[in-house]
């Protein structure tokens, strides 16, 4: 019995020596600090795994009185007594900070031991429960600030957190204090691999959780922004289009099931008109009306930024509109077109480009990049007025389209030719 309890205890004495072997403390003083009196700040330098926390622990003492070597005041003055009961106090409290922590099992840092200190310890704030509140005021404000597309994607990009803290760290959540670089590059490395991401997913994923972090950061509920040195780089994507062969072929196709028929004919309205999925599907009579040339154009707001699309209604997607005006069914649901599901509509414009021996990856959002290089940009029409349409915030996402336009660039080479003749 004597036996066990000695080990017992060497145990515990060791376990306490290996505790603190990973926290050092420093007493100093900073001589270039000191007043008029010769006077300056006694401060604690305390450092855990490699990580620093300094602070003053408002105790002033002369610098001649100070020995650097012991961390002590020196003589036996009532003045140096009382500093030197001061610092060992302060000394037994950050231990018992620290075995606290370790006794509940929760992740600390030397920043979380001074703040405890000093009194300045704060809630820890849990990382899924802040992107819940997040998410919980963005789907609160759809319609408003956000749309329904944006609000799954955050929601999307919390699932993909939990799960990977849940692989990472074997928990149900981490407090946002826990939340470095390595965290970040962790979480894009899982995206990219676990969740088969391709690169340019994983970085606005990556982005959709660096809103949170900011948010934690802006609340101070954490120090400082992990996302410091973070650098989220896009990749640029060459966007597949339709030629006009290829339109011609789809336009041209006898197509005798009234369900591919339909589907065709949405899809070149919309390789005639730049509108998305989204925005065709809700896509109402009332945003048909007479523009400035006194010709029928297309005035709606885009879905995904809710910025403005003006587009002038040409020829082929007109006839297609006529040919749905008197549709029961969409005078009761006051729409333009019957658009199916975006699942549905994905399946029948492939089964259409198997009809059409078209060997491209044909996707409902395909026809927008058609509108954009085919139809538009290789026919002479300014880049400016084709974002326009397109409804894009910012140019540099519309010169995409004109980097992979070869033909545009021979004909504006064949003008300039001739004007060398």
């Amino acid at each position: 019995m004597v036996k066990s309890i000695f080990f017992t205890t060497l145990v515990e004495i060791d376990a306490q020596i290996i505790m603190s072997l990973s926290i050092s403390l420093l007493f100093y003083i900073k001589k270039s600090k000191t007043d008029a009196s010769g006077k300056t700040n006694i401060y604690l330098r305390i450092t855990l795994d490699r990580h620093r926390s300094e602070f003053s622990i408002h105790r002033k003492i002369h610098i001649d009185w100070w020995n650097s070597k012991t961390q002590l005041a020196l003589g036996n003055s009532a003045e140096a007594q009382e500093i030197n009961r001061h610092l060992g106090v302060i000394k037994n409290k950050v231990y018992s900070i620290q075995q606290n922590f370790e006794r509940d099992n929760e992740s600390y840092s030397a920043t979380d031991i001074r703040n405890v200190l000093l009194g300045k310890d704060k809630t820890k704030k849990m990382l899924l429960e802040i992107f819940q509140e997040h998410n919980d005021k963005v789907e609160s404000l759809i319609g408003k600030d956000f749309s329904a597309g944006t609000a799954q994607r955050y929601c999307t990009c919390k699932k993909h957190v939990s799960e990977f803290i849940k692989k990472k760290y074997k928990k149900n959540d981490i407090p946002v204090q826990d939340v470095n670089h390595q965290f970040i590059n962790g979480f894009e490395y899982y995206l990219k691999t676990t969740r088969k991401c391709a690169h340019n997913s994983a970085i606005k994923y990556v982005t959709n959780f660096k809103k949170i972090i900011r948010i934690a950061h802006a609340n101070d509920w954490i120090d400082k922004d992990p996302f410091l040195h973070w650098k989220g780089k896009l990749k640029i994507v060459d966007r597949e289009f339709l030629t006009q062969e290829e339109i011609q072929k789809i336009i041209d196709k006898e197509l005798r099931i009234e369900r591919l028929d339909q589907v065709r004919d949405i899809f070149i309205f919309c390789c005639f008109t730049g509108l998305s999925y989204a925005d065709v599907k809700k896509l109402t009579k009332d945003d048909v009306v007479i523009g400035v040339d006194g010709k029928n154009w297309i005035k709606t707001r885009r879905t995904k930024t809710d910025t403005r699309s003006n587009i002038p209604i040409l020829p082929i997607a007109q006839t297609i509109i006529e040919k749905y005006k008197d549709n029961e069914l969409m005078k009761i649901k006051n729409v333009v077109l019957p658009v199916l599901s975006n699942q549905r509509m994905n399946a029948y414009i492939k089964e259409i480009a198997d009809l059409c021996g078209i060997t491209k990856n044909l996707t409902f959002h395909l026809a927008r990049h058609t509108f954009a290089t085919t139809v538009t940009l290789s026919n002479g029409v300014p880049i400016e007025s084709v974002s326009k349409m397109l409804g894009h915030t910012n140019l540099k996402t519309t010169q995409h389209y004109a980097k992979i336009l070869d033909m545009k660039v021979s004909k504006d080479m064949e003008i300039l030719r001739s004007k060398f003749k």
